[in-house]
């Protein structure tokens, strides 16, 4: 009979095989054999330091849930210049409306929609047919025609006039590099638009994959109305995603995931054309909005933890747990915790103003973006079939 030390290294034989060619093809990184991994730059400890506020009171857990399971992955959140609304882009490739008693179809990106867009359980359902329904990201009214403009994750940076239908689309590649995941957007008085591509190799079905591996194609960009072409301001970014102009148009905001920040891009005065750090985050940012008063709401998904540190400075030691037979979903709790949900004010300086948080995800959480109209905060997510709203100073 074989001794303990003989089953134990036949027992370790047969899991080194397995997680070798992973016959069951169970991997998160199955559909992406010749991947790298690559080092994400980290905050100094006096940043770290600075960004270690939270919110002790939970006060995110206040929040009202409405439409729940009424709208499947709500990412972005608008009301247009009458205050109508809410309008949101959803998981099923529509744009929707609510006209105060129901939700109604206001726009589609794509002309390939068939049956496989039809209602499903939950917005992770579309993920395989986002390439065929759309998926409209980040969305904006440009305050003088009424037009809606519209990031679609496939279909690049798109238009529909204020009576709503089928979307055209305006650009979708720059320097002769196609889209590949076109994120946000906004849009200043002029009809220029400033938008983001998380990456050139990963699509949004495949955003796991974009932040295990840290890939750093990202652009930010601008479509000149006038000249109708499309130029890179800023390349090499790893998942660059929410933008927002400043209140007087002198400077952009952008969040990059991977890095937990937020960048400006100045646009007008000595610095137009330079890019400087807005802002380290405690956390990984979506979207990022401007209120009234000038001031910026980022929504983070989750906070930093040691987990996600060590990862980021070991692409090597990431690489390794990715060629393991592990889904996905695992590496993405490994990686975020338990989802929970954190929004933060900025003042135009880059200064926190204010944090709100669910840190049990009792009721937010996972928050892609924060709207604020009318003393209140609409807030969406792209992976939760509901819309939150939270009343300021109640």
């Amino acid at each position: 009979m074989a001794s303990p030390a003989v089953w134990m290294i036949v027992l370790v034989l047969a899991a080194s095989i397995y997680c070798r060619i992973d016959p069951w093809k169970k991997g998160s990184m199955v559909d992406f054999p010749g991947f790298q991994t690559y080092a994400v730059q980290q905050p100094s400890s006096a940043e770290l330091v600075a960004v270690g506020i939270r919110d002790s009171e939970d006060l995110l857990q206040k929040s009202e849930l409405r439409f729940n399971r009424q709208v499947q992955g709500p990412e972005s959140i608008i009301f247009d210049s009458l205050g109508r609304g809410p309008y949101t882009g959803v998981a099923d490739g529509r744009v929707l409306f609510w006209d105060g008693n129901v939700w109604q179809e206001f726009a589609v990106t794509s002309t390939n929609r068939s049956d496989v867009c039809e209602p499903k359980s939950n917005p992770m359902s579309y993920l395989e047919y986002e390439h065929i329904c759309g998926r409209p990201l980040g969305i904006r009214f440009h305050k003088r025609t009424g037009d809606l403009y519209i990031a679609d994750a496939y279909y690049g940076i798109l238009k529909v006039g204020p009576e709503g239908g089928l979307a055209t689309p305006i650009t979708t590649e720059a320097e002769g590099v196609p889209f590949k995941f076109t994120n946000d957007l906004d849009v200043d008085d002029q009809g220029n638009i400033f938008f983001t591509d998380s990456s050139s190799v990963y699509q949004r079905k495949n955003f796991m994959q974009l932040i295990f591996t840290a890939e750093p194609s990202g652009r930010l960009l601008k479509y000149s109305p006038v000249t109708k072409e499309t130029t890179v301001l800023v390349d090499h970014l790893q998942f660059p995603n929410g933008v927002s102009l400043s209140k007087d148009g002198s400077f952009l905001v952008f969040c990059e995931l991977m890095l937990g920040r937020l960048s400006r891009y100045w646009l007008k005065g000595e610095k137009a054309g330079t890019r400087e750090s807005f802002a380290v985050l405690p956390g990984f940012p979506d979207n990022v909005r401007t209120n009234k008063e000038g001031h910026f709401w980022v929504a983070l998904h989750c906070r930093r933890s040691f987990v996600n540190k060590i990862m980021s400075i070991f692409p090597r030691l990431r690489k390794f747990f990715l060629s393991l037979p592990v889904p996905a979903k695992y590496h993405f709790y490994v990686t975020c915790g338990k989802p929970h949900g954190v929004i933060i004010k900025y003042d135009a300086d880059g200064n926190m103003m204010q944090i709100l948080e669910d840190r049990a995800g009792k009721v937010v959480k996972l928050v892609s973006e924060v709207e604020e109209r009318d003393g209140q905060l609409w807030i969406g997510s792209v992976l939760m079939p509901f819309i939150a709203v939270y009343r300021l100073n109640p």
